[in-house]
């Protein structure tokens, strides 16, 4: 295929004008950052909030029960759901449509959550109502990814997929830190009675209002496929998995290990560091803070080089990177602030291998009719396995007395997608199937 040819076959639907891509980068990029304030304000600011919809002695075994599917299961539960119906939308009713209605359901939720009563005024309807308010939630974090992923690919310009791909976890990592920033603002501005009585719902109130923005902003932004694509292509709802279930165990495989390793080192590592070597809570934060901002410096980096010597060594590089390095580092940590700033930012440079480009590589395993759902519902289904459980499965190591093992479970996992990585083609030069 010529230079011309390429130009034209990889265009995007508007002629590809360089303004028309960035607003496409950030019609994607704004939302998912929107998208993922939303869902970490809930656990940043749950402190405040849980003893009001979840007290205490309440005198009926269903508050407690409640309590425990809304905080360990709910979420994780639904994200494979939304992965699947809202991959489904993507590809019968376009991209930009799904992305409009996942982030009106994160909008609502984070609206639903901001007016949650409490149970002191209206008894077992609050943990009812949070309950459900996190259900949309993670129907929305589920569809999210799966239309994100493919937009933002399919948006990209020739010899680019790898570093629009890299927005994906820029955008991701602005909103934990935005999530972050703003619980932190509103404790130090307020009382800890006044963080509790109402404070935590202005937080939530203005995710409200930010997906509002984001919705503002996708709807401005184009199609990725057209409308002849669209009317031709209406794939059943588990097409991608009945026709295509290869490709989904590849996805599997991909996901794997970059899962379990990003939830260690951007969400478990700070407790870790408290647990096993009596790191200081409030510098555990700071540091966390630290490694996320320079995190989101890295993934365009990491993409931009995808693009330049392929997606396989960068996949190699991680995936061998972490089977080979976890064990130490995590044995590195101690009770030094300098100790986990550098093991966290090391795990970050490694893991970019894998988050700068999960994106691109998820989306050209399958061909365009059932990208959204053939990404949605197999990568969900392994994050909520491997990625959501790594607090857990750290901290039942630690009260079962073999904290150790912990380090070799984040290898032996990250060697697994290694051996799925080997099997790869290299596909940062072939033409994305439209």
């Amino acid at each position: 295929m010529s230079n011309a040819e390429t130009l034209t076959a990889d265009r995007a639907p508007d002629g590809g004008r360089r303004a028309s891509r960035l607003r496409q980068l950030a019609a994607a990029s704004i939302g998912n950052a929107v998208e993922w304030y939303d869902w970490y304000a809930y656990s940043f600011l749950a402190v405040y909030f849980a003893d009001q919809v979840f007290p205490k002695g309440a005198g009926t075994s269903l508050v407690p029960l409640l309590s425990t599917f809304a905080v360990f299961a709910v979420g994780f539960f639904m994200r494979p759901v939304g992965g699947l119906l809202m991959g489904a939308v993507a590809d019968r009713r376009g991209r930009r449509t799904a992305l409009t209605v996942t982030i009106l359901l994160m909008g609502g939720g984070s609206l639903l959550v901001a007016l949650t009563p409490t149970y002191a005024a209206t008894g077992l309807l609050a943990p009812v109502v949070l309950v459900l308010a996190r259900l949309v939630q993670g129907l929305s974090v589920g569809g999210e990814f799966a239309a994100s992923t493919t937009f933002l690919v399919e948006s990209a310009g020739p010899g680019r997929r790898g570093l629009f791909s890299s927005f994906q976890y820029v955008s991701t990592t602005l909103g934990q830190l935005l999530a972050s920033g703003t619980a932190a603002l509103l404790a130090g501005l307020l009382t800890e009675r006044q963080m509790g009585q109402w404070g935590w719902r202005v937080a939530f109130l203005g995710g409200a209002l930010l997906s509002l923005l984001g919705l503002w902003i996708r709807r401005g932004a184009e199609e990725t496929r057209s409308a002849e694509q669209q009317a031709a292509d209406r794939p059943g709802l588990f097409e991608a998995l009945r026709r295509h279930p290869r490709q989904s165990l590849l996805i599997c495989g991909i996901t794997a290990g970059g899962t379990l390793a990003y939830y260690t080192w951007t969400t478990y590592l700070p407790t870790y560091a408290q647990v096993n070597a009596g790191f200081d809570k409030g510098d555990s934060l700071i540091v966390g803070t630290l490694s996320l901002a320079f995190f989101a410096l890295l993934q365009p980096l990491g993409g931009l080089l995808s693009d330049r010597i392929g997606r396989k060594p960068l996949l190699l590089g991680f995936s061998l990177g972490f089977a080979v390095l976890a064990v130490p580092l995590l044995h590195l940590v101690t009770d030094a602030f300098v100790s986990l700033l550098l093991v966290q930012c090391a795990g970050m440079v490694l893991l970019t291998g894998y988050t700068a480009i999960a994106a691109a590589v998820n989306a050209e395993v399958f061909p365009a009719r059932v990208r959204a759902a053939g990404i949605g519902f197999p990568y969900s289904l392994t994050v909520a396995l491997f990625g959501g459980t790594a607090p857990y499965v750290g901290t039942w190591f630690k009260q079962a007395g073999h904290a150790d093992l912990f380090p070799w479970y984040v290898s032996a996992l990250c060697l697994v997608s290694f051996v799925v990585y080997l099997t790869l083609p290299e596909t940062s030069r072939e033409r994305l199937e439209r």
